[in-house]
């Protein structure tokens, strides 16, 4: 592998050289973590005084339209925290996390018309066969109505996770380890660990981790050949729109979904035969993602 594809990353690595050190990578995360969870403890606190138990209960499964919406958009505290490790903590301006504004919503748009012209071909052949038909979920009425919110919440979900990944983690590693397999791989372990769980997957949990790394790796790549957050958060926020709009697994997460899953995530046959095709989709969206930023 040569620096020569992710010449673009200096973009984003060279505004987080001077807070290199790795103390500041450390505290920084350290002030993440106190801030989400700080921020999340006073939100939790407000829902369960106003709402009713059993609505506020379920802001942890997602189960329902509304608490899905608070559990998607509470990312943004995620958002909050790391702007401030960065400028706190490493000296850099928060939005040199995303790279130039301006080539990063242009880059954006570019990659989310495209995957959502590959999303309509994918519509338009043959229903291949996954097993028992979807379960309907919300109404299409009122799945409608929500869908500006669901649209926003997700989009505040998905940008979180790549300021933190894709932004912060990936450019403070680069920033002291030059070599791409340290930045394209640590961050992607992180995320991968992030998506491991058992209690929930059961067997299948190992493969779940295994997909988030890999898309991990992918979006790392994507942003190093960018030089802005831009085209990840378009791949990721088109992945998660079908995973939580569309198709939804029935454990949790399923609050603003059309259609729910016949099987559910610890399922070693169907889901697995399910986990095959994202694979694939993974991969073509990034393909398709590759080929926006190069046009």
């Amino acid at each position: 592998m040569t620096d020569r594809p992710y010449a673009a990353h200096e973009i984003l690595v060279a505004p987080a050289r001077p807070g290199r050190a790795l103390w500041r990578l450390f505290a920084g995360l350290a002030m993440v973590a106190v801030i989400v969870l700080g921020l999340n403890a006073v939100l939790q606190a407000f829902v369960f005084s106003v709402a009713p138990i059993g609505w506020a209960a379920d802001l942890a499964t997602g189960h329902r339209p509304g608490s899905m919406l608070i559990l998607l958009g509470s990312f943004g505290f995620v958002i909050v925290g790391v702007f401030a490790a960065a400028h706190l903590v490493q000296r850099r301006a928060p939005l040199g996390l995303i790279g130039p504004p301006g080539r990063a919503v242009i880059q954006f748009w570019r990659v989310l018309r495209l995957l959502l012209l590959f999303g309509l071909v994918l519509f338009a052949l043959p229903p291949y066969d996954m097993g028992a038909p979807l379960l309907p979920n919300l109404a299409f009425g009122r799945w409608l109505m929500l869908l500006p919110l669901a649209l926003v919440a997700i989009l505040i979900q998905v940008s979180a996770e790549e300021i933190l990944f894709r932004g912060y983690l990936q450019q403070a590693l680069a920033a002291r380890i030059p070599h791409p397999a340290a930045w394209l791989l640590l961050p992607s372990i992180l995320f991968a660990l992030g998506h491991f769980v058992p209690a929930e997957a059961g067997p299948n949990a190992g493969l779940i981790a295994i997909w988030a790394g890999c898309f991990g790796i992918l979006m790392a790549d994507l942003t190093a050949r960018a030089g802005t957050l831009g085209p990840a958060i378009a791949v990721h926020f088109f992945n998660n729109v079908v995973a939580l709009l569309i198709f939804s697994v029935p454990e949790s997460l399923n609050g603003l979904s059309l259609f729910i899953l016949p099987f559910s995530s610890d399922d070693t046959g169907p889901m697995r035969a399910w986990l095959a095709v994202d694979f694939a989709l993974m991969v073509l969206t990034w393909l398709v993602a590759r080929i926006a930023i190069r046009r």
